[in-house]
């Protein structure tokens, strides 16, 4: 679904509009249900309704600069971070003075439909934060139809593609950028992710992908076949994760921004319990969750991050209802039980401690936004990855064996910082309670960059 923007004013208006719909576990955006882009998963069954992880927009009107940290929470009632704050709070200042900037490595983004404005609004907000321009490589896939910016499908998915190559570019500055974008047509219903996963797969099979950013999903339990315990309209789809593992290209997905529920099949409404969603639900795949940081003008903490939870959403996390606990899990068995556990690393994504994007492809909104979500935290990762890569002078392929393995280390040596605060209850579903070691809410913790890149890198 798309993100569509709460008014802007006061706090108490922002939250209400937020309070409506917030992401769903790398699925649901927004601050508002807008549109939602359907997929038959297979013949005349019901409809799987992909949508993207963000939470959207906190000011409907664009501002003409971004402000501090200090002067958003006095004005706006909310913590809000730009990526040279990011830089500075995960520690990746000292790998780009190692030379370590992600060159010769490339993150492919998948969106639907994509931003018209992309490059353009790119280089403003390198211009912004004194970061170098890099050209975007744009593959339309399919049938991609002209963007209107009077639909919120389109626009709300233009959001989410800014964010996430903004972000992705920001922390890995000379990585190549691959923005794929694909014709989901909500009217047809029959394209999405099979769609995505065929764009997907063909990057990979050209060679073309060292890490792959995924902010969309769609709930486990609304793929047909679900509730009988047949799992096949899921399992059609894996064939771009299997060509992933390999080629060892790292596959990244966003847990979702509804703690521990998700959306029903209606894209609005919520489960009553515990869901989680896929492709973040994969075992192929590097599942990423949120998590909510409190830090000065500069960038440095003034306290220890925790679990996102904040008035607009909260972090995805939970057990798949369709897959077994991978062989990398078996560490923490008593956590996850006999299935697979989300997720397994967290970045930020508080609407609280929201991130600053440029965006002109609504000619009424153009300015500078706030968003948060999942989907901040995964191509922020994603950009990580693709350090490590450059690092390691290869493609890393699966990182989940290798990161909960470096978590049996003292976190001077793995770079995996644990988080022991906050919980990921959402919309009257009790969630999960951070705790000391891996749990639910936000995987094994959250990393400092330059310690994490040099371990799993290996250097």
């Amino acid at each position: 679904m798309g993100k569509h923007p709460a008014t802007a004013g006061s706090r108490s208006t922002t939250r209400a509009l937020a309070a409506l719909a917030v992401g769903a576990t790398a699925l649901t955006g927004g601050t508002a249900t807008a549109g939602t882009a359907a997929v038959a998963a297979q013949g005349a069954e019901p409809a799987v309704h992909v949508r993207p992880a963000s939470s959207g927009h906190i000011n409907a009107a664009g501002r003409v600069a971004p402000i501090s940290t200090t002067e958003c929470v006095t004005q706006i009632g909310i913590h809000c971070y730009s990526p040279l704050q990011y830089r500075t709070a995960y520690n990746l200042n000292p790998l780009y003075q190692q030379g370590v900037t992600g060159k010769g490595r490339t993150i492919v983004i998948v969106d639907s439909f994509g931003s018209p404005t992309i490059q353009h609004d790119l280089e403003v907000f390198d211009k912004q934060w004194g970061i170098k321009d890099t050209q975007v490589d744009v593959v339309k896939w399919g049938n991609v139809p002209p963007f209107d910016p009077t639909n919120p499908d389109h626009t709300g998915w233009a959001g989410e593609t800014t964010l996430d190559v903004e972000y992705a570019h920001a922390i890995a500055p000379d990585a190549h950028i691959v923005l794929v974008e694909t014709g989901v047509a909500e009217t047809e219903g029959v394209t999405g992710l099979p769609e995505m996963m065929d764009a997907e797969k063909a990057m990979i099979k050209s060679g073309r992908a060292d890490v792959i950013s995924q902010s969309f999903g769609a709930t486990e339990n609304t793929f047909p076949g679900f509730d009988k315990g047949d799992f096949k309209s899921i399992e059609k789809l894996r064939y771009a994760f299997k060509a992933a593992a390999e080629r060892d290209v790292t596959v990244l997905a966003a847990s979702g921004d509804n703690g521990a529920t998700d959306a029903m099949e209606n894209g609005s409404d919520l489960y009553p319990y515990k869901v989680n969603s896929w492709p973040s639900s994969d075992p192929l795949v590097t599942s990423v969750g949120g998590t909510e940081l409190t830090l000065d003008d500069s960038g440095n903490r003034t306290a220890p991050d925790k679990v996102w939870h904040d008035d607009y959403g909260a972090a995805g996390g939970g057990v798949s209802g369709v897959f077994d606990r991978p062989w990398y899990q078996a560490g923490v068995a008593k956590v996850t039980g006999n299935h697979r556990g989300t997720p397994d690393i967290s970045m930020s994504a508080a609407v609280d401690g929201a991130a600053w994007t440029y965006e002109s492809y609504d000619p009424t909104r153009v300015g500078w936004h706030l968003t948060g979500g999942t989907s901040e935290a995964t191509p922020i990762f994603s950009g990580v990855v693709a350090l490590a890569d450059q690092l390691a002078g290869h493609r890393l392929g699966q990182l989940n064996w290798r990161m909960y393995g470096l978590a049996n280390l003292p976190a001077k040596w793995s770079g995996i910082t644990d988080v022991t605060a906050g919980d990921n209850s959402w919309n009257n579903v009790t969630g999960y309670t951070a705790v000391k070691g891996y749990d639910l809410s936000s995987g094994l913790g959250t990393i400092d960059g330059t310690r994490f890149v040099h371990a799993i890198a290996g250097r």
